[in-house]
């Protein structure tokens, strides 16, 4: 579990394989989920001043691999007793989304995200959605797009402010809305009201 608030902006040394070789400040244990550029992955290796990471196939078949090169968010999982901030980010990347305009503000930038269209029903107006790990808020939605507001400190703490035209984006939607989406389903396939034993039942099932 994570917040989506970014912890370290570091390297990709290299990436082979599967293997995913980061230079970072943090120093990890093995066995640590860490989110890099917001794919919960696994630590296997710690070295001096790297750690490594193991991308499944299934990971690298949803996620575009330009999200494994070069500078890279970091957040490693949440601790018990930690402060909450941000919102719940799984590190579960639910498709890629791409910038298509960009509007310089006099106090931040707006960015509008294409997506495809049978995302757009988990992003809700002013409700929370992870690009790239960063927890950010949604201020308007279109049909099969949305648009985010960047305050300066975002822009100057992430790499958003790097993000041009064009360039691909990590997208965790939120987590709830398709929790409700299922249980709704459920429901209708079914026939027939839910019991709260259906819902304990459901939610297991995460």
């Amino acid at each position: 579990m994570f917040t989506g608030l970014i912890r370290e902006i570091a390297k990709v040394d290299s990436f082979i394989d599967g293997k995913l070789k980061i230079k970072s400040k943090y120093k990890p244990q093995i066995g640590d989920s860490i989110a890099v550029n917001g794919v919960c992955l696994t630590v296997i290796e710690v070295l001096d001043s790297a750690f490594v990471v193991e991308v499944a196939s299934e990971t690298r078949a949803v996620v575009d691999e330009s999200k494994f090169r070069g500078k890279v968010h970091i957040e490693p999982a949440m601790a018990m007793g930690d402060r909450f901030e941000g919102h719940i980010v799984q590190g579960h990347v639910d498709c890629i989304g791409e910038v298509v305009k960009i509007n310089n503000l006099s106090s931040g930038v707006d960015y509008y995200i294409k997506v495809p269209q049978d995302e757009i029903k988990y992003i809700v107006p002013k409700g929370s959605i992870t690009i790239d790990g960063v927890s950010l808020t949604v201020n308007e939605v279109f049909k099969d797009s949305f648009r985010l507001t960047i305050i300066p400190h975002t822009l100057k703490e992430t790499l958003i402010g790097n993000y041009k035209i064009g360039t691909k984006v990590n997208i965790e939607t939120d987590m709830f809305a398709r929790y409700i989406e299922h249980i709704l389903n459920q429901r209708d396939s079914a026939q027939k009201g839910l019991s709260w034993q259906d819902v304990d039942r459901i939610s297991m099932s995460f």
